[in-house]
Formats: structure tokens, sequence, C-alpha cells
């Protein structure tokens, strides 16, 4: 399981920043590297103010899958 984890900030008070992640079962780790910008941006789209400051795709440790 691959997670894409980023942070994003309210535009309008920057300082306010939040952690989100969404998990991909069969997707590789190059795949979700490739697909992370559109996701992103559909993420974006459904959340207006907030900006994505930083994100990464990593393999999701045992311990934390849901």
């Amino acid at each position: 399981m691959i997670e894409l984890a980023f942070v994003v900030c309210l535009g309008t008070e920057p300082m306010r920043c939040e952690q989100k992640a969404m998990q991909f079962a069969d997707v590789s780790l190059m795949a979700c590297l490739m697909g992370a910008q559109p996701q992103l941006a559909e993420w974006l789209n459904d959340h207006p103010g907030w900006e994505v400051r930083r994100w990464t795709c990593q393999p999701l440790e045992a311990g934390r899958r849901t």
C-alpha cells in the first residue's frame, strides 16, 4: 500500500496547516509519484482556499493501515 502524504495550508491564514494523506492499494511508488499532481489538484478543487505546501509518496507502514 502506498500513501500520498501532503501538507496543506489555508490561503488566508498561511500559518494554519494540516497534514493529509490518501492511500492507494495496488499502486506502485512510481505510479504514485507520476499521478500525485492530478490527485492533489482534485483535492484542491474540492477544498477551495487551501494550498499544498509539500507532498511525498511513501510506502504505508503496516501498523498505520486503515
